[in-house]
């Protein structure tokens, strides 16, 4: 993937956003399991390919740990 630098600020902009709104979802009790789970995957997907852009401080800021019930 070729990107130039305003394009990799954007795209690392979508990524975050991203993440941020699967964040909050997984923390909604509300939320059947089965469906938190996917979303984890998908957390885990969007966190790995940001991780190929991003600074390591913003990887160790979306490092989600894995949740225990």
């Amino acid at each position: 993937m070729l990107l130039n630098h305003q394009e990799l600020h954007e795209f690392e902009y979508v990524l975050k956003k991203e993440m941020e709104e699967l964040r909050f979802d997984l923390e909604d009790h509300r939320i059947d399991a089965i469906v938190k789970s996917v979303l984890e995957e998908r957390y885990q997907i969007i966190y790995r390919l940001f991780c190929r852009f991003a600074k390591p401080c913003d990887c160790r800021r979306y490092l989600r740990q894995k949740q225990r019930n």
